[in-house]
């Protein structure tokens, strides 16, 4: 942590560089694990440690600080997103058959990976290190056991929020189904390792293990968990995985909401009159049931206001660990301060939201939302899509990354992401989009799609608008207005909305000056629409249905 002498707190981005030099002598929990069948020999390890107790070795150890709000504020170094092109899947027996192989499920060799996993099992030995069991995927049937080991306490505190919780009475008799192994102080030699640098996070299915090194981004542990689930879900226990989030209204329906990062997906779904099922991924059953794949919640807090968004503002409190903010000396925390990333966000188990659905399930999904940040300024706020449309917008999975998710993103970028989170699918996505399709027509769901982004005038609908516009969707009230349809996409605009601030940017083309090049512009996006298509060989693993959604040019 440095100190400015304008009272700001930055914590230094070399925090966990040096962790492997310090040695702390502390009283071993009452809770005891044996790690040597990991291959971690001699370490003191801290097992199963309360969110208090995680919070206070933050702080002991001088690994982050307090915020006025009482929650950990600590910099995950060099990495404040995910890094995507150093994340693997070990290409085995049970996935070199069913994986999408490439750019974003890129294959490791099961040799390289046991070699890695042996020098990251050593660099962690002798170490004091931290291990936490909880579970993902709330639906009892669909269970499945997690083990986190970490060499650091926040990131402990992370899985401990990520994850479903268990009880101490459950501690004796636990056993994983998977393991998480995470190592930020360990870094690989690519020329040895077979990685592409010094970071990684590797997936091994016939293991069962998640491999994380050189990077303390703790959404890679979560992340590296729900793409296992979004393969195993659908290949052994055919039930749709979705990187969304879902919620339910009074009368039990539930929405579901698609969106990448920085497209609005946690704020829209933490809604005050509805309950939150989760922020980021979810199961629908064959029993037309959604469950939530986790325990927390992992929000972007870029320009967080309690006015704004009140519910995830309330959320930051003890137990909530902040990543990469800028607090003043007193521990305020200035949330448009972007000094370290634009990713600055915060984990927070979910009972810190008033409002969520118990058990963390739904019934009856009624509406799904699509959330673009479309970077044309051609989209309108809001559309709604036939079923035919609704399969071939989810395969597309277009929007634009938004700054700081990413390593290297600094404003947002035009980008096709399949399955609007095709980082986490391990499989086509045409086998995504044929089991979301057959959802559609075997539930009559209404799809919307929701542009977040910008419009003609290069400026964000905003906030109160958006919720006012999917209010007015989950209620009906856009049942009976007026709609229009929106050139070459076929879109259905709505030309009227209750508690909208100004009924003409219901129609995207109303915010041009320039009406031509509006025109130029939904062409243009059309076309990419079409080569993404072409270019991803999508056309090739799609249903007719999937195809009859295409924009036509």
């Amino acid at each position: 942590m440095h100190r400015f002498s304008e009272g700001i707190f930055i914590l230094r981005k070399e925090t966990t560089e040096n962790l492997s030099f310090v040695n702390y002598d502390i009283m071993s929990n009452s809770k005891k694990l044996a790690v040597d069948k990991y291959g971690i020999k001699n370490a003191t390890v801290r097992y199963q440690l309360s969110a208090d107790e995680l919070h206070q070795e933050t702080l002991d150890k001088k690994l982050g600080v307090e915020a006025s709000s009482g929650a950990i504020a600590i910099n995950t170094g060099k990495f404040t997103g995910r890094s995507p092109k150093d994340r693997f899947i070990v290409k085995d027996d049970i996935t070199k058959d069913r994986v999408w192989w490439g750019n974003i499920n890129i294959p490791f060799e099961p040799e390289k990976f046991d070699k890695l996993y042996e020098k990251v099992v050593a660099y962690l030995s002798s170490k004091e290190i931290y291990v936490h069991d909880g579970y993902v995927c709330a639906d009892p049937k669909y269970r499945t056991n997690i083990r986190t080991i970490t060499e650091l306490p926040w990131s402990n505190l992370f899985a401990l929020n990520m994850f479903l919780r268990i009880e101490d009475s459950e501690l004796d008799s636990f056993k994983e189904d998977w393991l998480v192994v995470n190592a930020p102080g360990f870094e690989a030699d690519p020329a040895v390792d077979g990685t592409r640098q010094a970071n990684f996070a590797i997936l091994n299915f016939t293991k069962k293990i998640a491999l994380i090194g050189g990077t303390g981004y703790t959404g890679e542990i979560k992340k590296g968990i729900f793409s296992a689930m979004n393969f195993e879900l659908p290949v052994f226990r055919n039930t749709m995985p979705m990187h969304c989030s879902a919620n339910v209204g009074k009368d039990g329906d539930t929405a579901i909401f698609f969106g990448l990062s920085g497209t609005g997906k946690t704020t829209l779904s933490a809604d005050p009159n509805r309950h939150l099922i989760g922020d980021d991924e979810h199961g629908w059953t064959p029993e037309n049931t959604v469950f939530n794949f986790e325990g927390g919640c992992y929000a972007k807090v870029v320009d967080l206001t309690a006015e704004k968004e009140p519910e995830i503002f309330a959320a930051i409190k003890k137990g909530a660990i902040l990543e990469n903010v800028i607090m003043d000396d007193k521990g305020v925390v200035d949330f448009a301060r972007t000094d370290i990333t634009e990713n600055t966000r915060v984990s927070y188990p979910i009972y810190h939201i008033a409002n969520i659905q118990p058990g963390s399930i739904g019934h009856n999904p009624k509406n799904i939302f699509f959330l673009t940040f479309d970077a044309y300024g051609v989209l309108p706020p809001i559309s709604k899509l036939t079923p035919e449309q609704a399969a071939y917008q989810f395969v597309s999975g277009y929007t634009s990354k938004v700054a700081g998710t990413e390593v290297g993103i600094t404003t947002p970028q035009k980008t096709f992401s399949a399955c609007f989170g095709a980082a986490f699918m391990p499989l086509h996505p045409a086998e995504y989009g044929k089991r979301l399709a057959e959802k559609i027509k075997e539930t009559g769901v209404n799809v919307w799609l929701v542009n977040t982004g910008y419009n003609g005038k290069m400026k964000r609908c905003s906030l109160k608008d958006t919720r006012a516009l999917i209010t007015a969707a989950l209620t009906g009230k856009l049942n009976n207005v007026e709609y229009k349809e929106l050139p070459i996409f076929g879109f259905k605009v709505p030309q009227s909305c209750e508690g909208v601030s100004d009924q003409s940017i219901l129609n995207s083309e109303n915010t041009w000056d320039d009406k031509a090049q509006f025109s130029a512009k939904l062409k243009e996006l059309a076309e990419s629409f079409v080569q993404n298509f072409k270019d991803k060989k999508f056309a090739e693993g799609a249903s007719a249905d999937v195809l009859a959604g295409a924009p036509k040019l």
